[in-house]
């Protein structure tokens, strides 16, 4: 995952190259897998599919028609895409950010990392039961 700031009613599309760089995790080495790239139809384009492949992504663009038709035939079937609408609906938790009274980038990038490194904490604890082990 990866966190980039832009303006108000900035298409997602405008913003692939600069999330896919900003991506901060070491990726598997390319001899191992290749790692798949899951988007919604607002991906689907020349342009958007060049940066995917660029990036030695495997792209995955369905429509929400495809994923219902592939739900209907198969019933074990889950859509991959919920992971980026579930950490929307994490940072919405925050009050803080859900409007953006912050005058400077830096500020509210500050908070949006403040407030990861809260849910990574959270999704630590729960899967330790409440054990953190520090060192």
């Amino acid at each position: 995952m990866s966190i980039v700031i832009s303006g108000e009613n900035t298409h997602d599309v405008k913003l692939l190259a600069a999330t896919l760089v900003g991506v901060i995790i070491d990726r598997p080495s390319e001899d191992l897998t290749k790692q798949n790239l899951c988007l919604d139809a607002g991906y689907v384009g020349v342009t958007a599919q060049r940066e995917i492949e660029e990036r030695g992504y495997v792209p995955h663009v369905r429509t929400r028609g495809e994923e219902i038709e592939e739900q209907d035939k198969n019933p074990d079937f889950k859509a991959r895409r919920w992971v980026v609408e579930v950490c929307h609906a994490w940072f919405n938790r925050f009050r803080k950010l859900l409007v953006r009274y912050e005058k400077m980038q830096r500020s509210y990038l500050g908070l949006l990392m403040l407030a990861a490194s809260v849910i990574v904490l959270r999704k630590i604890k729960r899967q330790n039961k409440g054990n953190i082990i520090y060192g």
